[in-house]
């Protein structure tokens, strides 16, 4: 099973977050910044984590960060199945 694949049985979704920040030599210009990585809701660990190492690390200042979290596949939805389609 992919990595990928077990994330999400444990209830992991995809985030995608724009993050509008400020250029740090023109602080009147905005720049955006799309980042997109497995994340829990609604606490958002993996997000939060990044938005601190931006904080802490990078120069230029967030703006604002909007967000959209859809779950793909939940244990609920997973089943395993056997079978086999033979074609000609």
């Amino acid at each position: 099973m992919t990595n990928d694949m077990a994330m999400q049985l444990k209830g992991y979704g995809v985030t995608t977050a724009q993050i509008l920040y400020r250029m740090p030599d023109h602080q009147q210009f905005l720049q955006a910044y799309i980042w997109q990585h497995y994340d829990l809701a609604p606490d958002f660990p993996e997000m939060k984590s990044f938005l601190k190492f931006w904080q802490e690390k990078l120069d230029g200042p967030i703006h604002s960060v909007r967000y959209v979290h859809r779950r793909l596949i939940s244990a609920t939805e997973w089943r395993a199945l056997k079978g086999e389609f033979i074609l000609n």
